[in-house]
């Protein structure tokens, strides 16, 4: 998969799949943190995120600590990605 339609595709999936009013795919920065001052993401939006990039993407998104750095930024969910459909 290439990793740049990845990112273009999860951002989409982002904003809709997570209500990121006002928000457009363009806004948000692939390097940010998705939690906390990052994007402000929370644990609910983690769960929906995961489930959605699960059914969207067909990768299996680890739970609990093995999760936190997937979760770090578009760039590491993007590499989680890009990696697991490698490896299938």
């Amino acid at each position: 998969m290439d990793p740049v339609d990845v990112r273009d595709r999860l951002k989409e999936l982002m904003v809709s799949e997570l209500n990121l009013e006002g928000k457009k795919p363009s806004d948000i920065d692939d390097a940010a943190p998705l939690f906390g001052e990052g994007l402000g993401l929370d644990s609910l939006d983690a769960l929906q995120l995961a489930m959605s990039v699960e059914e969207k993407f067909g990768v299996r998104v680890p739970e609990g600590d093995e999760a936190r750095s997937i979760f770090a930024s578009v760039n590491a969910l993007v590499d989680h990605i890009v990696r697991a459909k490698a490896a299938a």
